[in-house]
């Protein structure tokens, strides 16, 4: 708490919430936030949820104190990065495993056959609308359109050095050609294994061959790996994750990005990771280049850094910061009826 800068003085020196003096009563309010939350699934299976950022404008992940609880208990534990291998799961390897000295055996990278078909770049989708019916049909033209997508995350989960397990989460409007098509690619594309997910439907029966699969997979040889080291400068960083994981061929860095990268290296950042702020809807930082996009380049238009949390996150294209929220907030719809009842939780 006390590392956060909330601002800078006339000289140019970081103000932190130490100098204010009011890191202790920061984490005095959040103490108990501070702490994991025990839950289980209808199953009983043990789930424990704390923090849960966006990985288009933060790191994507649960937390390093969740984790270690975790370990401590059971044999395996299953930790969230998402979304999307180029932002959750990089942003897990290269910050998260890095500050916490943690390091994955295997990665379960969840795929489903009407994204896919969305990667075709054919069906536009609306928010809050329903989906094209020509994702609900079989089209195996589509699926092979935009099987790259499927295929660049699986390099990407490889470029670090484990294995990767495929979950094909199941619609009902998937035909068993198109299950069947993704599988193959997958497998092609370097998956150690890949399955049907039916978890949504089934419960856990549904995710037996998953679970089986991706214990395999943890016995695989492995050498985890980061993309770059952290004496790299800041933009030879982005540039690194830029070319291999978002599949560009370089980077144009606009004055604005110039001018607070190079201010981030002089103030003493230089060494911290970074937190990609981009587009969840692309592998590039343009939502309407679907697919696997190449021949591109990847365009950064602004940086700023948390000093706090310790990473630097340049800001790529238009992406902006604050979450994208309905414009009747949920709170608005719930109510009490005449029995007592909770209405509109859901």
């Amino acid at each position: 708490m006390g590392a956060i800068v909330v601002g800078y003085n006339q000289d140019g020196k970081a103000v932190t919430a130490e100098d204010l003096k009011v890191a202790g009563a920061m984490t005095a309010i959040l103490k108990d936030a501070l702490k994991p939350t025990l839950m289980q699934t209808l199953e009983g299976t043990p789930a424990i949820v704390h923090t849960g950022p966006f990985a288009n404008i933060a790191h994507g992940n649960s937390s390093i104190v969740a984790d270690y609880v975790a370990l401590r208990c059971l044999d395996f534990v299953v930790t969230e990065a998402g979304f999307g291998a180029d932002m959750g799961a990089e942003k897990f390897f290269n910050i998260k495993c890095r500050v916490s000295g943690l390091r994955p055996d295997a990665a379960l990278l969840v795929a489903t056959v009407r994204a896919l078909k969305m990667h075709s770049g054919r069906f536009a989708i609306v928010a809050g609308k329903p989906l094209p019916e020509g994702l609900q049909k079989e089209d195996l033209d589509a699926l092979q359109a935009g099987i790259g997508n499927l295929e660049k995350q699986i390099e990407n989960v490889r470029l670090h050095g484990i294995p990767v397990v495929v979950a094909i989460n199941k619609f009902p409007t998937d035909t068993d050609a198109e299950i069947e098509f993704v599988r193959n690619a997958a497998l092609a594309a370097g998956a150690s294994d890949a399955h049907v997910s039916t978890l949504f439907a089934d419960g856990g029966k549904g995710g037996e061959a998953l679970a089986h699969a991706l214990v395999k997979a943890c016995e695989e040889p492995s050498s985890f790996r980061f993309l770059y080291p952290a004496e790299a400068s800041l933009k030879a960083k982005i540039e690194t994750l830029a070319t291999k994981v978002y599949g560009a061929d370089g980077v144009d860095f606009e004055p604005l990005a110039e001018q607070q990268l190079a201010m981030f290296e002089e103030r003493g950042y230089g060494r911290f990771p970074i937190c990609m702020a981009k587009t969840q809807y692309s592998l590039s930082h343009d939502p309407a280049l679907k697919g696997r996009p190449g021949g591109y380049r990847f365009r950064v238009r602004d940086a700023r850094v948390s000093v706090g949390a310790g990473f630097v996150y340049p800001l790529a294209g238009e992406i902006m910061t604050m979450p994208g929220l309905g414009k009747v907030p949920g709170g608005a719809r719930m109510d009490i009826d005449a029995d007592g009842n909770v209405i509109g939780m859901f």
